[in-house]
């Protein structure tokens, strides 16, 4: 499939790229080149090929929803500047 140079531009415009005159005619070759392979991959005959198999059809596991505080506030606090207990505190910045 050729393209012209006004769908060159046309495509640019959407994809927000600045093209010059110069690479308009550039990437009208690429792109017709591109678009000549997916019609060569159009041809080929799929009709005995089962779909690949995809995650859609799989359901995840399932894990018990218990609620935790993960039992980690000494290691999570050990770098922090100012605790009370386990909880960070801050400065005051609201009078």
């Amino acid at each position: 499939m050729a393209l012209d140079p006004a769908t060159v531009r046309r495509i640019a415009k959407l994809a927000r790229i600045r093209v010059t005159d110069e690479e308009v005619t550039r990437l009208q070759t690429e792109l017709s080149g591109i678009l000549g392979w997916i019609e060569q991959l159009n041809e080929v005959d799929v009709s005995g090929v089962a779909p690949l198999a995809g995650v859609s059809h799989q359901r995840l596991p399932m894990r018990e929803d218990v609620v935790n505080d993960g039992g980690k506030a000494d290691a999570i606090l050990a770098n922090a500047p100012a605790r009370v207990d386990h909880f960070f505190t801050v400065p005051k910045v609201v009078e």
